[in-house]
């Protein structure tokens, strides 16, 4: 079975094996390699509509499991390092007087 390939729109192929994270990469590549540090929200989103018009059904369901799995698992990431910062904060400012 051959794995199925897409391109970017400057023709950049980007394997569909399922890494969300190497998808990103190549986004990223992609729009910085155009644009530099000052592409836009409109230069993403064209790059990731090409990318997903190219993808069966299958592939797009894959890719939407995986990036909701990232999403929660940074969503989460970011409440609990808030949650620390938080307590850290409230324990510093309890902490009797050193010396």
């Amino acid at each position: 079975m051959t794995m199925r390939t897409i391109k970017t729109t400057s023709g950049t192929e980007v394997a569909l094996d399922g890494d969300l994270l190497a998808v990103l990469e190549t986004l990223y590549r992609e729009l910085h390699s155009r644009h530099g540090l000052d592409y836009s929200f409109e230069d993403t989103m064209q790059e990731i509509r090409h990318l997903i018009g190219q993808m069966l059904e299958a592939d797009r369901e894959t890719y939407l499991l995986e990036s909701l799995f990232l999403n929660s698992v940074t969503y989460e990431n970011e409440k609990l390092g808030a949650y620390v910062r938080k307590l850290t904060s409230e324990a510093g400012r309890s902490a009797p007087p050193q010396g």
